[in-house]
C-alpha cells in the first residue's frame, strides 16, 4: 500500500491523539471519523489536514470499502461491541487498551483472531515511549545480568474528565488497575520475558472523586495502590500508584535491578540512567524526541512510534508487537490485582486462566 486510509472509531482525546499522529507520519491519512458525541466528532474533524467523512454510527465506516484499517478509541466497555463488527471486515486493526474490560471478552477476541490470523495490535503505548525503550533494550542487551527485581512507580494527577464522566465506574473500566494499570502489567511481562505466577495487592479510594455523585452513583475507582507480581522465572515486579500526587517531580520512574547492574527510567524528562555495581558510577543519558512528536499527544512520543509500528505490520514490513495475546494477558494481570486488593489476599494467575 502506497497510503493507508484509516478509520478511526472514537474522537475523544485518545482518538484525536492518533489524528495528530497519522499527520506526521508519511504514506497515511484518517479517511473517516465516527464517534456519537457530535463535539468530539466536530473537533477531530477539524485537527485533520483535509476533508474527512464524519459519521455517529460506527458500522458506516466498516462497510466504507475506501478505509485499509481501523483505530479504535471508543470508551474500554465499548471495545467488545466495535471489535465484533470490525473483526467481520478482516482489516487490520489498532485497538486502544485495555483491549476490553472482562477477560470472557478478550478470550472471545483471542479466539476470533485465531481463526482468521488477522493483524490485530494493542494500543500499548508505554512500550513505545522512547526512553522507555532504550530502557528495555538494555536489559535485553544483559547489561544488569539478570533481572531480579523491577520497580514503577507512577505518582500523577486524577482520571481526566471524559464524555460523561464514564471513567469513574469499574463497570466501564475494568477498575483502575485494568483501565490505567495494564499498561504497567505489559511492561513487567516484556522487561522481564516471564510469565506472572500471582499477585498481592493493597489499594484503596480514598482522596479523589469523593465528592462526586451522578444520579445516586458514586465513583469506585481506586485512587491508589502497591502491587506485587511473582514471575515464573524468580523476578518480582512492584507497582507503586498514586493519583493524587501532582506535586512529583517525575511522573513515571521504572528501575529494573539484576544481578550486575541497574537501570532507570525517568519521565517525562525522557531520563535513562544506569550503572554496574562493581564501580557504583552511574551514567546519566537523555533521550531526544523532536519537540514536534512530543507535542501530539500526551505520551512522551510513544503514540508516533507505536502508530508507525502498526503501519509497518499493515505494510507487511514487520510483524505486530504488541499482540491480542499481549492485551489479553494484561488485562487478567489487571484482573487479578484487583481481586487480591478487593479480597486481601494472595491470587494465583491460574484464577484468571493464566
Amino acid at each position: 500500500m502506497s497510503e493507508i486510509s484509516i478509520g478511526l472509531i472514537g474522537a475523544g482525546m485518545m482518538g484525536q491523539e492518533h489524528i495528530q499522529n497519522f499527520n506526521l507520519l508519511d504514506g497515511v491519512y484518517v479517511g473517516a471519523i465516527a464517534d456519537t458525541h457530535a463535539g468530539m466528532r466536530d473537533k477531530a474533524v477539524a485537527m485533520c489536514p483535509h476533508k474527512v467523512q464524519a459519521v455517529s454510527d460506527f458500522e458506516k465506516l466498516l462497510d466504507d470499502p475506501s478505509l485499509d484499517a481501523f483505530v479504535v478509541a471508543t470508551p474500554n466497555f465499548h471495545h467488545i461491541d466495535v471489535l465484533r463488527s470490525a473483526l467481520e471486515t478482516g482489516k487490520p486493526i489498532l485497538c486502544e487498551k485495555p483491549l476490553c474490560t472482562k477477560l470472557d471478552d478478550t478470550r472471545e477476541i483471542l479466539s476470533r483472531i485465531a481463526e482468521g490470523k488477522q493483524i490485530f495490535q494493542v494500543g500499548m503505548e508505554y512500550r513505545f515511549k522512547p526512553a522507555l525503550a532504550d530502557m528495555i533494550a538494555r536489559v535485553d542487551a544483559g547489561e544488569i545480568g539478570r533481572l531480579h527485581m523491577l520497580s514503577i512507580r507512577e505518582h500523577r494527577f486524577p482520571f481526566l474528565q471524559k464524555v460523561d464522566d464514564w471513567n469513574r465506574f469499574n463497570r466501564n473500566t475494568g477498575g483502575t488497575l485494568v483501565e490505567k494499570c495494564c499498561h504497567f502489567f505489559d511492561l513487567m511481562r516484556r522487561i522481564i520475558g516471564s510469565e506472572p505466577v500471582h499477585v498481592m495487592a493493597s489499594a484503596g479510594r480514598d482522596v479523589n472523586h469523593l465528592d462526586e455523585n451522578y444520579n445516586g452513583d458514586v465513583p469506585d475507582i481506586l485512587d491508589n495502590a502497591y502491587v506485587i507480581f511473582d514471575f515464573e522465572n524468580g523476578a518480582r515486579a512492584l507497582l507503586d500508584l498514586c493519583m493524587f500526587a501532582e506535586a512529583s517531580r517525575h511522573n513515571e520512574e521504572l528501575c529494573a535491578i539484576g544481578e550486575t547492574g541497574k537501570v532507570e527510567c525517568l519521565l517525562p524528562q525522557n531520563i535513562v540512567a544506569s550503572g554496574a555495581r562493581i564501580d557504583w558510577q552511574m551514567q546519566i543519558d537523555t533521550v531526544h524526541v523532536e519537540k514536534e512528536i512530543l507535542d501530539a499527544g500526551y505520551h512522551s512520543g510513544a503514540t508516533y512510534f507505536q502508530n508507525q509500528a502498526f503501519l509497518k505490520a499493515v505494510r507487511g514490513e514487520a510483524d505486530v508487537i504488541v499482540s491480542a495475546e499481549d492485551g489479553h494477558r494484561a488485562v487478567a494481570m489487571g484482573v487479578a490485582a484487583q481481586m487480591a486488593a478487593a479480597e486481601a489476599r494472595i491470587v494465583s494467575m491460574q484464577e484468571v486462566g493464566l
